[in-house]
């Protein structure tokens, strides 16, 4: 009797199950995926757009998708790429896997023709996963979310010159080639899920700002986007652009780590633990900091063929934000000792450290949320000052162009690097009552921060930079205003590189 109940109510259970909709269908190049309805969107999760870049293809240009059978569920997140915890970035860590070039989409409808807004996402080029698009409320303001993932690290920027004569005399910027891949998997088939493949916006944080603004540059990405929004990443923050030659440097020196010089085949053969273990070995000295190895640009001759800020001159003017948060990182001692002062002036300022340093003592600083020097330099030297000098570059040049400046902070304190991302995928409304996402989205949707998408509501007009007078959008902790566009103009000075 109990079986025969068991039994009744497996069955019961297996009818209601299929009774269930069936979530919506895409043919995509591999074959046919299944996503599933959320919150009045439609989510698809882990969709490969190359293949798995494993054995062989390790260090190699990404390859077209491999098929599979029947139909692949895209309702769960794919792995990471491979990367080391660095504890913010401990659930991308614990479900890492060289098997990560993947993307989510989510859309309002799979029928439509909607703009595109796809995300890079941050994580000093070493760590991170696309997440939040896929989770976020971008859909209800009219557009297709994407998220990309790219491989990281030594597995996404290495340079050999095994690799380079492998290659065509070219090496490194494999996540460049990824993320122009993921690009053109997009305009290849985002009609499909209702978007527009002539209306994208690219835009990215941190290090995911940096290769947005590479993205402007490399030849093969253009006419695969249309806009780009950069928060806190410029072509190499503030440091020198790598020739090539000295990229290669970097790749000979693993190969000395890992008992494999000039043995590519063994290199391709070493495990995960053993590569991310070297990783944490390598060592660029003109990179500024500890984790700058893959921040520094590679020139590498291919996909990016010459300088960054060469290539941006002569490409076609789009429409762009750029924008830095008022304090990226910190903090530091008010009283910081004389010795780590000069060490930090010389990492940003070259050879105006001394005189750098002097001003920044000098500097009379009345907002106590601005009066670490530690924070001052390196917000100065790694994002305000090149950011302004892309801003104008490229207005220089007639690209349209608007830039901000994000200082809200918990319970009116310090805010950090990362801080506005919250605001960019939920249309909360910031201090003042102004959704910051309503900008962004207008941009995708129009080309024009001032006009009009899904939600948007009425928001102080941002006028377009002019280096000449300059004024940039303050978010700030009590309003949202248009204010004057250089204001560390003074130390900016200073400063030589992108």
């Amino acid at each position: 009797m109990r079986l025969s109940g068991f039994v009744a109510a497996a069955v019961l259970a297996a009818t209601a199950a299929s009774a269930q909709p069936a979530g919506p269908m895409v043919a995509v190049p591999g074959g046919e995926v299944r996503g599933e309805a959320v919150g009045g969107a439609l989510v698809f999760r882990a969709i490969p757009y190359a293949a798995p870049p494993l054995a062989d293809l390790r260090w190699r240009p990404p390859q077209p998708v491999n098929h599979w059978q029947g139909v692949r569920d895209a309702t769960h997140n794919g792995p990471a790429c491979l990367q080391n915890s660095e504890g913010w970035n401990r659930a991308s860590w614990l479900h890492a896997s060289e098997d990560c070039l993947t993307l989510d989409v989510k859309t309002a409808s799979l029928t439509g023709k909607r703009p595109v807004m796809v995300w890079i996402h941050g994580g000093s080029n070493r760590s991170g996963s696309s997440g939040g698009p896929a989770d976020s409320d971008l859909t209800q303001q009219g557009v297709v979310a994407v998220g990309v993932q790219y491989r990281l690290g030594v597995l996404g920027f290495l340079s050999s010159p095994e690799l380079s004569a492998e290659q065509g005399g070219a090496s490194g910027n494999y996540a460049l080639m990824d993320q122009i891949a993921a690009l053109q998997w997009v305009h290849d088939n985002i009609a499909r899920f209702g978007g527009d493949p002539d209306n994208v916006t690219i835009y990215g944080e941190s290090a995911g700002s940096q290769d947005v603004s590479l993205l402007l540059a490399a030849p093969a990405a253009q006419g695969l986007f249309h806009k780009a929004i950069l928060e806190s990443g410029t072509p190499g923050f503030g440091m020198t652009f790598r020739p090539l030659s000295e990229a290669e440097k970097l790749g000979t020196e693993l190969e000395e780590k890992a008992d494999a010089k000039g043995d590519l085949a063994a290199l391709r053969r070493l495990s995960p633990v053993a590569l991310l273990t070297l990783q944490e070995q390598l060592h660029d000295p003109l990179a500024q900091h500890g984790e700058a190895n893959w921040l520094r640009i590679t020139v590498d001759g291919k996909v990016l063929p010459r300088a960054p800020d060469l290539l941006i001159a002569e490409n076609k003017p789009k429409p762009v934000i750029i924008g830095t948060n008022k304090v990226e990182f910190g903090p530091g001692a008010d009283s910081i000792e004389p010795t780590k002062l000069a060490t930090l002036a010389e990492t940003w300022f070259g050879a105006h450290a001394a005189e750098a340093a002097a001003a920044y003592r000098a500097e009379q600083a009345p907002d106590p949320r601005r009066a670490h020097l530690e924070m001052r330099i390196q917000s100065d030297g790694e994002f305000h000052c090149p950011a302004d000098r892309l801003a104008d570059l490229l207005a220089d040049h007639g690209w349209p162009v608007w830039r901000y400046s994000f200082d809200v902070g918990e319970n009116g304190g310090f805010t950090r690097h990362a801080y506005e991302i919250g605001w960019v995928f939920e249309r909360k409304p910031l201090p003042g009552g102004v959704a910051m996402q309503d900008y962004w989205a207008a941009l995708a949707v129009s080309g024009d921060p001032n006009g009009k998408a899904g939600r948007t509501a009425a928001r102080p007009a941002w006028q377009r930079w002019v280096p000449v007078r300059p004024r940039q959008m303050g978010f700030g902790q009590e309003q949202s205003a248009m204010e004057p566009g250089k204001p560390r103009a003074a130390f900016c000075r200073f400063t030589e590189n992108y």
